[in-house]
C-alpha cells in the first residue's frame, strides 16, 4: 500500500489544497490529502472569466477544493483547476474533508486513551476500511447501533467501546425529516386488515439507522414520517414505504395514493 507521501491523487478527483505561493501565471499549492504534495493552478483554470489580477480569485492560505486535471509522477507534477469545480462539488468535497479529518482524531484520541501505539492504531483504521468507505462512515453508523459496528469488524472490545464512546461525544448528526400522506381504501369486508398489512409491509421498507413512523390522521389517511442523517436517503425511504403501501393494498383489491 503506497504511504500518503508517495500517492497521487487521479485525474478526474477532487482535491482539498492550501494555497502556497501565488506568481504571475498562477498558484502553488499543498495537496493536504496528499502529503502536501504540491500542485499548480495555471491561471487559466482559475476562473471562467478573464483573470486580470489572479490575487481577486485566490489568497495565500485559502483552501480549496480542485479538480486535478494532468499527473506526472516522474517528474512530480500535479495540475489542477478551480473553474472547473463546480458549488455542488466544493461543497461536498469539504464537507468529506472535514469528516475525514474529525475521523482521524477521533482514531488517535482513541489510541492515547488506550495508550496504543501508531501500528495498532494504523491496524485499527486498515481493518474499518476493509468494510467502511470511511472511518467517519462507522463512527456516525455506530451512534445508532453501537459498539457491536466495531466489534463485527473484529476490533477488541477495548477499542470497540473507546472508538463508540468518542464518536457519541464529537460527532453531532444533524437527522433530515421527510413526511408523506397516503390515502388506503378497502372495499373488502376485511379491508381494515389490509389496510393494516399494508401499512406494517410499508414500515419494513426501513433499512438500520433510519426511522419510519406511521400516524393515522383519520382513515382513509395516513402520515409517514422519515428521519435519516442523510436527505436523499430519508428521500429513497419514504418513496419505497409509499410504494410498498399503495403496492399491497392495491393487491389486495383497494386503492391507495399520495396525496401530498
Amino acid at each position: 500500500m503506497a504511504t500518503v507521501e508517495e500517492a497521487y491523487p487521479d485525474v478526474g478527483d477532487l482535491v482539498v489544497a492550501t494555497v502556497k505561493n501565488i506568481i504571475g501565471y498562477g498558484a502553488y499549492v499543498a495537496l493536504d490529502e496528499y502529503g502536501a504534495r504540491d500542485g499548480l493552478i495555471h491561471i487559466s483554470e482559475v476562473s471562467t472569466t478573464w483573470v486580470r489580477n489572479i490575487r481577486d480569485h485566490v489568497r495565500e492560505g485559502q483552501k480549496l477544493v480542485l479538480k486535478v486535471l494532468r499527473v506526472n509522477r516522474q517528474r512530480g507534477e500535479v495540475d489542477l483547476s478551480l473553474r472547473r469545480v463546480t458549488g455542488r462539488e466544493k461543497a461536498e468535497k469539504m464537507l468529506q474533508w472535514k469528516k475525514s479529518k474529525k475521523a482521524e482524531a477521533i482514531l488517535k484520541s482513541t489510541a492515547e486513551k488506550l495508550s496504543a501505539d501508531e501500528k495498532t492504531l494504523i491496524s485499527a483504521r486498515d481493518t474499518i476500511l476493509q468494510q467502511y468507505d470511511s472511518v467517519y462512515e462507522a463512527l456516525e453508523k455506530s451512534l445508532d447501533q453501537g459498539e457491536e459496528v466495531f466489534t463485527k469488524l473484529g476490533l477488541t472490545p477495548e477499542w470497540s467501546k473507546a472508538l463508540t464512546e468518542n464518536a457519541k461525544s464529537k460527532i453531532k448528526v444533524k437527522r433530515t425529516m421527510l413526511t408523506g400522506t397516503i390515502e388506503l381504501t378497502s372495499p373488502k369486508p376485511d379491508g381494515i386488515i389490509g389496510i393494516r398489512t399494508a401499512l406494517l409491509n410499508a414500515e419494513k421498507v426501513k433499512p438500520e439507522g433510519i426511522d419510519l413512523k406511521i400516524y393515522t390522521i383519520g382513515a382513509p389517511k395516513y402520515r409517514l414520517e422519515v428521519a435519516a442523517s442523510d436527505y436523499s436517503d430519508a428521500e429513497t425511504v419514504l418513496k419505497e414505504a409509499v410504494d410498498e403501501a399503495i403496492s399491497h393494498i392495491r393487491d389486495m383489491g383497494g386503492e391507495g395514493r399520495r396525496i401530498d
